[in-house]
């Protein structure tokens, strides 16, 4: 059991008594109209997470689950985007609404951030439908009308992101800021940020660095001039897709947000076959097998990784990040899936001696540039650690699921369900009683994957 920052430490000995923690997490952090990201440092819903989240609190309760969904697809723009943040009244948070400029912009009443995030929805309302449907009874029923209702704005997101982010026939979606990606810092983005050059804008304050005291735990003030410039940019041209390329001085094929897309147009269209807009799963088939091909097309035949695009520069980008693992997400390739599952069992990834517990690090455990403390540089996600086993599960790798949850849960035991976690010492690292840490640890543990 390691000790959090703060020296605080909870007697976790049982997974029972993980799961009671991870729910009093959960309760903790709901303010009724959202379950917050974090308490202090993420008082917001944001996209992502609010999907994990939904499917970790599902194993409690479908109702609270469906309503946590509701509420982030009513935020959603005219265009179709869902945006990356949805504001609660909780202040303190930067930048905040004001900064992005959205005012008008996003549906009246609703205060959001102006970017988009990986488009995970789909994949897990597929996961909590089937939850309900086995459940039966009153959770069925709900999951049903909910569905029903709401997929004409699912369909609407994946169409948003097909033709404003990735309507060139690459088969990759476009990225205008790394915040976008949800791995905001990560080697990947470091050739693209450092041509991002700040004009003039407002000065800013940080509250993240108030709140998080190790400051080589989040990214530099140089970094988030850079972030904020990205804001402002966007802002000018009133958030207009049309205009976005003509402006935005970084544009990236994010590779791992493409292979996530790929297979949530798959699990889309299993829904609308089921829930009464057959009619729409032939395009949404068609987008998963474009942007699982064009994933795959980006793999490094020297490393087998695949890699991100700068559009600006039409450079491959291929630092060995975790993003290298695409195609376990979305490829139909079975060579290509057992040289990534070679590579992510080897020496420079999960194989690695030297960790706390075998799982993947955001960057290669071996890599020159690996910070083991620093956000997305290096350090063990819980939330990725899931996602990645639950792909592999859909593919029928029962025994690789039952490995990654095996070890997760051994890092959760020292139950601080940090928002990530030092590789190699296992210490839980960023904003304590992450939302969708907790929700993941629901996962795991109401589903061992036995079958």
């Amino acid at each position: 059991m390691s000790p959090a920052p703060d020296g605080e430490t909870f007697p976790i000995r049982t997974l029972e008594e993980l799961g009671s923690r991870a729910r009093d997490v959960l309760a903790a952090n709901d303010i009724g109209t959202m379950v917050t990201a974090a308490p202090n440092l993420y008082p917001h819903m944001w996209s992502w997470d609010a999907a994990f989240v939904a499917t970790g609190l599902s194993t409690v309760s479908v109702d609270r689950a469906l309503q946590e969904l509701d509420y982030l697809v009513a935020a959603q723009w005219k265009s179709g985007m869902i945006p990356h943040i949805v504001f609660s009244d909780v202040p303190g948070y930067f930048p905040d609404v004001d900064r992005w400029g959205t005012r008008g912009v996003s549906p009246e009443g609703v205060q959001s951030s102006g970017i988009c995030q990986p488009p995970v929805h789909a994949t897990m309302l597929r996961r909590i439908v089937e939850r309900a449907t086995a459940a039966g009874g009153e959770d069925a029923r709900l999951a049903e009308q909910f569905t029903r209702r709401t997929l004409p704005h699912w369909i609407d997101w994946h169409a948003w992101l097909r033709s404003a982010r990735g309507g060139d026939g690459s088969g990759l979606l476009t990225i205008y800021h790394g915040w976008e990606s949800g791995m905001d810092n990560s080697p990947r983005f470091d050739g693209p940020y450092s041509r991002v050059q700040p004009g003039d804008m407002e000065p800013f304050v940080r509250t993240d660095t108030l709140k998080v005291t190790d400051h080589s735990q989040r990214p530099s003030d140089e970094e988030y001039s850079r972030y904020l410039w990205l804001v402002q940019q966007m802002a000018d041209v009133g958030f207009d897709d049309a205009r976005l390329p003509g402006v935005m001085s970084f544009q990236v094929k994010d590779v791992f947000m493409s292979a996530i897309f790929a297979a949530a147009s798959e699990d889309l269209a299993v829904l609308a076959e089921q829930f009464g807009l057959p009619e729409e799963a032939p395009q949404l088939r068609q987008w998963a097998t474009e942007f699982r091909d064009g994933v795959d097309a980006t793999v490094d035949a020297e490393t087998g990784l695949a890699r991100d695009r700068d559009v600006l520069t039409g450079e491959w980008i291929g630092p060995p990040t975790i993003a290298g693992f695409a195609p376990l997400v979305s490829t139909a390739d079975q060579a290509l899936l057992d040289r990534q599952l070679e590579i992510f069992e080897g020496p420079d990834w999960t194989g690695d001696p030297r960790l706390a517990f075998p799982l993947p690090a955001s960057t290669s455990t071996t890599y020159e540039g690996l910070k083991p403390r620093q956000y997305w540089r290096g350090p063990v996600w819980p939330v990725m650690n899931w996602y990645l086993a639950h792909c592999l599960r859909r593919r029928g790798d029962g025994k690789r699921y039952r490995q990654l949850r095996e070890a997760s849960l051994a890092q959760l035991m020292e139950g601080h369900f940090g928002e990530y976690y030092e590789p190699f010492t296992g210490e839980p690292l960023g904003s304590m009683d992450q939302s969708w840490t907790a929700a993941v640890a629901l996962e795991w543990l109401a589903d061992p994957g036995n079958g």
